[in-house]
């Protein structure tokens, strides 16, 4: 009896101990859950691309200017070049382009009014004065009668380049028409000047052939035309026509349009604007 006794004793204890034994385990089985729970390291955000189309020059050198700081941004700025005023209005519209840079806000409207569509202003960036070049004269009074006149033949930059003539007394307009001006609202040509309408990328490149010769100013930087020095007459600087970064109302305020908005129009970008073009042409912030 007393063996027998000794003996279920013994075997209690040896039960406890393995009872006791598994409670660790079943401890480390419950919590495993928990330490596979942890939360991940966070996911980098994708890189956004902004495809903006426009003009060499001054418009796609202030853009490529960016890129690096836009990517620090996560955007990749693409820059498509365009030498012609319809194209970019064109694709952005059509969503092949996200916005673009070549045009002032009276350009803009009478796009949006021709074509019925709606591209919008995201923000004005630089005013780039424009100026009258001759081969053939160094001053506008040295113009003889019936002398040649080339100006842009897009209705904006027309009555620009004709405002631009009547303040230098070489036509009179009707009264009130002022940058709308057109050919046929001429009422004073003393000279007999025979104006004719060309495309503005058409202008520096048949510069010769004319008297005189009223060139957009990313068109005359393009052929390497200084407008501080080069131009007989230029616009001063309280010039209207600033020109503005362009998009869609659908995308005007995505964050990346904000960030290239933002950057545009930045101390650093008024200070490359200013040292590169030295004049010819001016921020407008």
């Amino acid at each position: 009896m007393k063996k027998l006794t000794v003996s279920l004793v013994a075997l209690f204890f040896v039960l406890a101990l393995a009872a006791c034994g598994q409670k660790p385990a079943e401890n480390q089985a419950s919590t495993a859950p928990a330490a596979s729970a942890a939360p991940s390291a966070t996911t980098p955000a994708k890189e956004v691309t902004l495809k903006v189309g426009a003009s060499s020059v001054p418009h796609a050198e202030i853009l490529n200017s960016l890129k690096a700081k836009m990517k620090a941004q996560g955007v990749n700025l693409e820059v498509i070049e365009f030498n012609d005023y319809v194209q970019p209005n064109v694709q952005v519209f059509e969503k092949q382009l996200d916005a673009n840079f070549f045009q002032h806000q009276p350009y803009l409207d009478q796009y949006n009014a021709d074509k019925k569509q709606n591209l919008v202003k995201v923000v004005g960036v630089h005013i780039e004065p424009f100026g009258a070049y001759s081969q053939k004269v160094k001053s506008a009074a040295e113009l003889k009668e019936g002398a040649s006149v080339a100006i842009p033949n897009d209705p904006s930059n027309a009555g620009r380049a004709l405002a631009l003539m009547e303040k230098n007394g070489l036509i009179k307009l009707k009264d009130g028409v002022g940058i709308k001006g057109t050919v046929k609202d001429i009422v004073e040509n003393s000279k007999k000047l025979q104006i004719k309408e060309l495309d503005p990328a058409m202008l520096p490149r048949t510069i010769g052939e004319f008297d005189l010769a009223l060139i957009n100013t990313n068109y005359a930087l393009q052929a390497n035309l200084n407008p501080t020095k080069d131009a007989l007459f230029i616009e001063d600087k309280n010039s209207p026509y600033v020109n503005i970064l362009v998009s869609r109302p659908d995308n005007k305020d995505s964050e990346a349009m904000q960030k290239l908005a933002k950057e545009l129009n930045s101390a650093e970008m008024k200070k490359f604007i200013e040292d590169k073009y030295k004049g010819a042409i001016v921020p407008a912030f």
